[in-house]
C-alpha cells in the first residue's frame, strides 16, 4: 500500500477566517481517466521549453518512461495529438507541442485560475 504524501502548506489566496482557507485541485478527465492535470500541463510546458520528452522528464525528476506514458495517454485521449515527434537532422530529433497542445495548456490554466478565484471567494465566506 502506498503511503500518503503530505503536501506543503500554502498561503491562502487572501485573508482567511480564523486561519481556515479553502483548497482544491482541478483536472480534466477523459474516457480513459485523467486527460489533463497540473503535472501533465507542466510536463507539456517543459516539452515546449526543452523540445524533448527526456529533458522535460529530467527537469521534473521524472523517469522518461513515466513522462512518455503521460504524453501517450494525453495524445490518445485528445481529438488531435498534443505532442509530435520532430524528425532528426543535423541537431537530431525531438518533440514539439502542436496547436492543440498549446490550446490544452491555455484551457487548463484558465480553469485553474477560475478555481483559485472561486476558492478565494469561498474562503472569504467561511463562518466557522
Amino acid at each position: 500500500m502506498r503511503k500518503p504524501t503530505r503536501r506543503k502548506k500554502q498561503a491562502a489566496p487572501g485573508p482567511a477566517t480564523d486561519g481556515y482557507h479553502c483548497r482544491g485541485r482541478a483536472w480534466i478527465e477523459g474516457s480513459d481517466g485523467t486527460f489533463l492535470g497540473y503535472g501533465r500541463v507542466v510536463l507539456l510546458e517543459r516539452i515546449r521549453e526543452f523540445g524533448s520528452i527526456s529533458k522535460a522528464a529530467l527537469s521534473m525528476e521524472m523517469s522518461y518512461k513515466h513522462a512518455w506514458d503521460l504524453v501517450d495517454s494525453m495524445n490518445r485521449q485528445a481529438r488531435s495529438p498534443l505532442v509530435e515527434k520532430i524528425s532528426g537532422g543535423r541537431g537530431g530529433g525531438g518533440t514539439c507541442l502542436t496547436e492543440a497542445g498549446e490550446r490544452a495548456i491555455d484551457a487548463f490554466w484558465t480553469l485553474h485560475a477560475r478555481l483559485e478565484k472561486f476558492l478565494a471567494e469561498e474562503t472569504q465566506q467561511l463562518d466557522l
